[in-house]
């Protein structure tokens, strides 16, 4: 069941004051546009917020996973010297 179904077109179409249902804060654009930074703190925290355009359900705003820590030295193995000398002239050409 999609979230038209659930809630209801007219109900979103009312909702310029950030009502709260179902467990999530439902907007129209506009509203959205003057409480952006409240909308996406309410995110950050694990709210969902739905932001309706003529009282349709157009995006849902989520938290984003933060990014996992790369480990230094994934390359296996190690470096020759010969890794940290200029090209030879004609390699070099090949690359421009």
């Amino acid at each position: 069941m999609n979230l038209v179904a659930r809630v209801g077109q007219a109900d979103l179409a009312n909702l310029a004051d950030g009502s709260y249902r179902d467990g999530m804060t439902h907007v129209n654009v506009q509203e959205a546009k003057t409480r952006l930074s409240q909308l996406l703190a309410a995110a950050e925290r694990g709210e969902e917020v739905v932001i309706a355009r003529g009282g349709r359900p157009v995006v849902r705003l989520v938290p984003v996973d933060e990014p996992a820590l790369r480990p230094v030295g994934f390359v296996a193995g190690s470096l020759t010297e010969a890794f940290f000398e200029p090209l030879p002239d004609d390699e070099l050409t090949r690359w421009e």
